[in-house]
């Protein structure tokens, strides 16, 4: 079977299995959840053994040490996989939920259902376990998912399928819920990217390269962000300490995400007192600091940042620094060069703060507090298929709710229109 064949397949199969998935009621799927789980846990073994075959192929092709971590599926790992499902599983459903439902003058009732988005085709890198985080998702939110693995990760991502089907089976839903494309070639992403007819949302992870070309070859809708180039903004009346230890975690908490703090701004009347603090603790995590001309005379062991600073996500203990008169220049800075994903105020100025969460337009913007923070768990979520910095339909971290969308619901009695 030919590629393009191949993908309209499985499209029509997830469309059909989507039906019903989006009739199931939360019992049903929630021990579809359970058995999956409790699959996953009997065939620890096995998929322990298959990911071994995904890491050899990865050193003999030359992986890296940071990439084969990424791939490998330890029993911690496996036990958090199957914690995940569980959690998901005690999440509420949110599929049903009629909100804002009030009476209006001619006597109907009219409010809104939420509803599931139908068939979701998730593309990500390396990672096994994200096929179990979007299948349980997908399931708990009412949807069918199109799922396509890292070729590095083929023989781990097909026995977890195997597990989620036997799961999906056990629970009387339909095993094509949730398909795993089970071939490597790179051409399925196209196909799996234009399967309009089938496919409702596509939900790229992974590296800035893979979005952007998702991005540009997709006739769906896309949930996605390409950059987290996050800001910090230390405000002349900052509390030093808050502002210290913040700015130190939103960097060093951890270098390779997406909500780690990239550029640091300081208010400059408050720049002399903060900085040197901060440029010792950074030296000491091993942090390369790049600053504007009046940061460099203040903190010698900067270098100079140049424009391409101010635009780039490191993923890395690199740190930009600027120096900027007031609110009005952070604000403006931001917007210019942020990648609208999260960026945080310090300071002791209710009307600063409010301000600032007004004028920057962001998906999250935070006071007093680390973009690390910026996580579906953290929000209280339970978990997240990703992080959007769109404007439609989803913004921010990507939940069940997320990946649900509204309908108008709307309650009569006999009610004709005059």
């Amino acid at each position: 079977m030919d590629i393009k064949t191949y993908m309209q397949q499985l499209g029509r199969q997830a469309r059909q299995a989507g039906r019903e998935i989006s009739k199931a009621d939360s019992g049903r799927k929630n021990d579809a959840l359970l058995k999956i789980a409790a699959a996953i846990t009997e065939a620890g073994a096995e998929l322990a053994g298959e990911n071994r075959k995904d890491l050899e192929a990865g050193r003999a092709n030359g992986m890296d040490a940071a990439s084969l971590d990424r791939l490998e599926l330890t029993p911690a790992r496996i036990g958090a996989m199957v914690e995940g499902l569980k959690q998901v599983a005690a999440l509420p459903d949110p599929v049903g939920e009629i909100s804002n439902l009030g009476y209006r003058p001619s006597g109907i009732q009219v409010g809104q259902m939420r509803v599931p988005l139908g068939v979701i085709g998730i593309i990500y890198e390396s990672r096994p376990n994200v096929t179990v985080d979007a299948a349980a998702l997908c399931l708990k939110s009412g949807n069918a998912c199109i799922l396509r693995g890292g070729s590095e990760s083929i023989h781990s991502n097909r026995a977890i399928a195997a597990c989620i089907a036997k799961g999906l089976a056990a629970a009387g839903l339909p095993e094509q819920a949730v398909q795993v494309v089970e071939t490597t070639d790179r051409a399925a992403v196209g196909e799996l990217v234009r399967l309009q007819q089938y496919v409702d949302v596509i939900v790229p992870r992974g590296g800035k390269s893979l979005i952007e070309r998702i991005s540009a070859e997709a006739t769906i809708p896309v949930i996605k962000h390409l950059d987290g180039i996050c800001h910090v903004y230390i405000d002349g009346k900052a509390d030093i300490d808050k502002a210290v230890a913040i700015a130190l975690n939103a960097k060093t908490h951890r270098y390779g995400v997406c909500n780690a703090m990239e550029t640091l701004l300081v208010a400059e009347s408050i720049a002399p007192t903060v900085l040197p603090v901060l440029a010792e603790k950074y030296a000491e995590k091993g942090v390369e600091l790049r600053g504007c001309l009046k940061t460099c005379s203040l903190v010698k062991q900067a270098v100079r940042a140049s424009e391409e600073d101010w635009h780039t996500e490191y993923l890395a203990p690199i740190l930009s620094i600027k120096i900027v008169a007031d609110i009005d220049e952070a604000i403006d800075h931001i917007n210019t060069y942020s990648s609208a994903h999260t960026e945080a105020i310090v300071t002791e100025d209710y009307t600063l703060a409010r301000r600032f969460l007004r004028e920057v337009d962001s998906s999250s913007v935070m006071v007093n507090a680390s973009t690390r923070f910026a996580d579906g768990f953290e929000y209280g979520l339970g978990a997240e298929i990703g992080i959007s910095t769109d404007k439609l339909h989803a913004r921010g971290p990507v939940g069940l709710h997320g990946l649900t969308s509204l309908k108008y619901v709307v309650l009569g009695d006999g009610h004709i229109r005059q």
